[in-house]
C-alpha cells in the first residue's frame, strides 16, 4: 500500500470511499444523504489542509485528511479525519493513513492533535487511535444519534505531537 497525496483525479475514487461510510450514519456526523457537492467541499479541503489517498493494487481504499482544528490562536493543533473502504478492514489501512498524518501534522509545525467527534460506539476507532497515543479527553454524551434512533456519545480526542 502507498501513501499520497490526493489529486483532483482522485475525487471519484474519495467519493466511493466515502459515499458508503456517510450513508451508514454510525461514524461521521455528516448528514446520511449529503451529494457529491457537499462531501467535496468537507473533505478535498484546500492548503493548509492536506488530504490523502491510500493505494493498494492501483485503487484507492482509503482517504484522510488533516489541518488546523481551530483558527487563529488555536491553529497549532491540528484535526484529522479517516475513511477506510469497508473491504480492507483488518489489513491496516486505518493504522498506515492514522501513522502517516501523525508525522505530516508533526512536520508541519503542529503542537498536538485533537480529534472532536469520535463516535463512542465506533470501538475500532476508538482503540485505534489510543494504540496511536490518543487519551480521550472528554465523551459529550448523547450527541450522536445512531441509525436506529438511540444515541450515543462523542468522543473528543487529543494526542501531543
Amino acid at each position: 500500500m502507498h501513501i499520497r497525496a490526493a489529486t483532483d483525479d482522485d475525487l471519484p475514487a474519495v467519493l466511493a470511499v466515502l459515499r458508503p461510510i456517510f450513508a451508514e450514519g454510525r461514524t461521521y456526523t455528516v448528514p446520511p444523504d449529503a451529494d457529491d457537492a457537499w462531501v467535496t467541499r468537507m473533505w478535498m479541503l484546500p492548503p493548509p489542509a492536506r488530504v490523502v489517498v491510500a493505494v493498494r493494487d492501483g485503487r484507492v481504499v482509503g482517504t484522510a485528511k488533516t489541518g488546523p482544528n481551530q483558527a487563529g490562536p488555536g491553529s497549532h493543533v491540528a484535526t484529522a479525519s479517516f475513511a477506510v473502504d469497508a473491504g480492507e478492514a483488518g489489513r491496516g489501512t486505518g493504522r498506515a493513513l492514522g501513522e502517516h498524518v501523525l508525522a505530516l501534522a508533526r512536520a508541519d509545525g503542529y503542537s498536538a492533535m485533537q480529534f472532536n467527534a469520535v463516535v463512542a460506539t465506533n470501538t475500532r476507532a476508538v482503540a485505534l487511535w489510543h494504540s496511536l497515543g490518543f487519551d480521550t479527553v472528554g465523551t459529550v454524551p448523547d450527541a450522536f444519534t445512531l441509525p436506529d434512533g438511540t444515541t450515543t456519545g462523542l468522543h473528543v480526542m487529543h494526542r501531543y505531537l
